[in-house]
């Protein structure tokens, strides 16, 4: 049996730093993430969430290190978990950030580890491992910058990945910067690949070695994918005459968001 792990917080704007304390939570069991409701967010913060509760739900259950996502109750008190009725963890994770003494208190109280995450442990983007293929499946590929990964990234991967084991290939840096200008891209390509790599659809994230909007050239020739996947926007840059060359179904999706989830743009949340 697996040990069970609680973690808590509002996860808005889900970041880099977030998926690595995840993943690090991880190590110790099977992660349980409380969510904080959207009013309490709003009482904690006084402002209200840049990603209502569906939104940040659904991110969360897409993550690779996320066993399950739940909702903390009303009234919300953020130093205690719901026990009645639940599972009682084993540990209740914290960072540097969010530990407070009255949780450590809970957890004595309540025959609970806390464990409190150092920022040295949760630093870096180490390159996710390939999850397991699923044999006799399609090779599908897909590319592009994923430089603000939202939960638009999220359902196309999902989308992509319904066809077979899906490798995502983001574009190095200096390609990025070329082919968008200065100022691009926003994260640096380690740090892009891991945001990529921590979705659970995803079977392996890598980094494009070439440049122009062929370039994951040299990726393509080592994975042979047998479907190259873009959206609507991705349908450029040659990317369709080149799969006719090389034998490779080329596959256009619609831009759908999740339902009942707002359509995201990547440019929109960087504000340029």
């Amino acid at each position: 049996m697996h040990t069970p792990v609680a973690v808590t917080g509002g996860f808005d704007d889900i970041r880099s730093a977030h998926l690595r304390f995840l993943e690090e939570a991880a190590r110790l069991g099977e992660v349980t993430v409380w969510l904080w409701p959207d009013e309490s967010l709003r009482s904690l913060t006084s402002r209200p969430p840049r990603f209502p509760l569906a939104e940040r739900a659904y991110f969360l259950e897409a993550i690779r290190w996320v066993s399950r996502v739940r909702v903390l109750p009303l009234p919300f008190d953020p130093n205690a978990l719901p026990l009645k009725g639940q599972s009682r963890p084993a540990y209740w994770v914290d960072d540097e950030h969010s530990a407070h003494p009255a949780r450590a208190l809970f957890c004595r109280q309540h025959g609970i580890q806390h464990r409190i995450l150092s920022r040295n442990q949760i630093a870096g983007f180490p390159a996710p491992a390939p999850r397991p293929p699923t044999p006799g499946a399609k090779k599908i590929l897909v590319t592009g910058c994923y430089d603000w990964v939202h939960s638009g990234h999220v359902r196309f991967f999902e989308e992509a990945s319904a066809l077979g084991n899906l490798y995502v290939v983001v574009g190095n840096d200096a390609n990025i910067r070329q082919l968008k200008g200065e100022g691009h891209p926003l994260l640096p390509q380690d740090e892009r690949r891991y945001l990529v790599g921590a979705i659970r659809s995803v079977h392996q994230a890598l980094i494009a070695s070439g440049s122009g909007w062929l370039d994951a050239d040299a990726e393509i020739q080592r994975i042979q994918p047998d479907i190259y996947v873009v959206n609507e926007d991705g349908d450029r840059g040659g990317k369709r005459e080149y799969c006719q060359r090389l034998g490779i179904e080329y596959r256009i999706l619609k831009r759908t968001p999740a339902p009942g989830l707002p359509r995201r743009s990547s440019t929109d949340l960087r504000g340029f």
